[in-house]
């Protein structure tokens, strides 16, 4: 199949998810050609299947925003045309879904079927927006297919959004052939973290992720475990963080690293990932640190427990219960052997039942239903 891929191309799991199923796709003989303003995060653009088309947008002074949308949707037109595309897939609604049904009317009888995944924020956040719902819903209702990462985000579109076509669960998913818990023998003493037990978080920082609270969690669990924490990835929170880390006088355990493709590298170092957001559609980077062997502390919030198991591979505290996370992490980081037996089982449910394989025949299943030929 000839396939179009649209999605933010920041360190966000929407993009990481649309550019690893390239990936995939173009390993199993399909031609793939990605749409954006610039070239996704971890985009490899190597050998016969996978193209790049940059958006470009244009600046004028009566345009206070430069209209991105409008600009992909002649964008997606022009690629669907001259690569001859068969599908077109969009990942995140708001405005790719409202850009691809731009690009159909553009393309008249020409016009291409259009796949949506749904990721979470794009609904839960944004898509909810008053000045965005009504847009929202009617390009959801436009496509040809709708994906949702998650049960839980499935139900809230349709809650929240009053949505009333079909939505096909397609969880995220994960390689266990690169997130093999395997590192760097020489990173672990490059970041000075000793032998002392490792806490983990990434995220964009948002205030969503809650990254302070890690910060918070952090001291208080210091207090009775030397302990070091990761910090990954970039954005609004990273500034407030810092500040609070010398407040607490605990900046000096705190490793930020800022944004990093290799994270499948990183993530071996760690005894636990912290994933203390307000919600979380499903969770990419818990799936990832459990491909690792790394168990997860959250919250029984959201997407996050059709993910982790709690008290198999990882462990939930009630929504918003930071109290309880605390107590969680202290615990487990002083029980070096329930520990090493969540990692073991989380690793077993990622390579099993999140696989990239797996869910890539999802998707080219859900291809061939769209585009007539069955699955």
């Amino acid at each position: 199949m000839r396939i179009g891929i649209t999605c933010y191309p920041s360190a966000g799991g929407s993009g990481v998810i649309a550019t690893e199923l390239g990936h995939a796709l173009a390993e199993r003989g399909h031609e793939v050609h990605f749409v954006s303003y610039s070239r996704p995060f971890r985009l490899e653009v190597k050998g016969p299947g996978i193209h790049f088309h940059k958006v470009k947008t244009v600046q004028y002074p009566l345009f206070k925003y430069p209209p991105y949308s409008l600009a992909l949707a002649v964008r997606i037109a022009e690629v669907v045309r001259k690569e001859n595309l068969d599908l077109f897939h969009v990942h995140y609604a708001i405005p790719h879904a409202t850009s691809a049904f731009l690009a159909n009317q553009i393309l008249g009888e020409r016009r291409v079927k259009v796949v949506t995944t749904l990721h979470g924020t794009d609904i839960t956040l944004v898509g909810a927006e008053e000045s965005f719902l009504e847009i929202t819903k009617f390009s959801i209702e436009q496509c040809d297919a709708v994906t949702a990462v998650s049960a839980f985000l499935a139900r809230e579109t349709r809650v929240k959004l009053r949505v009333e076509k079909p939505i096909d669960v397609i969880p995220n998913f994960v390689d266990p052939a690169i997130f093999d818990g395997g590192t760097d023998a020489t990173l672990r003493q490059r970041l000075d973290l000793g032998d002392r037990p490792t806490l983990i978080h990434i995220s964009n920082f948002r205030k969503v992720k809650n990254v302070r609270d890690v910060v918070r969690l952090f001291a208080r669990v210091r207090k009775d475990v030397d302990a070091e924490l990761l910090l990954i990835g970039d954005g609004p929170e990273r500034v407030p963080c810092l500040i609070l880390a010398e407040e607490l006088g605990v900046e000096k355990r705190i490793h930020f690293l800022g944004n990093r493709v290799a994270v499948h590298r990183i993530l071996p170092l760690a005894d636990i990932l912290l994933l203390p957001s307000t919600v979380e559609s499903f969770g990419l980077v818990a799936l990832e640190a459990m491909a690792c062997g790394v168990p997860v502390i959250g919250y029984d919030g959201g997407g996050l427990p059709e993910v982790v198991r709690s008290g198999t591979d990882g462990l939930l505290a009630p929504l918003g219960d930071l109290e309880r996370m605390i107590e969680m992490t202290r615990e487990l980081l002083q029980n070096p052997m329930r520990r090493k037996k969540m990692g073991e089982a989380a690793r077993v449910r990622a390579a099993t039942e999140f696989s990239t394989d797996k869910v890539t025949t999802e998707y080219e299943n859900m291809y061939r239903r769209v585009l007539g030929g069955g699955a």
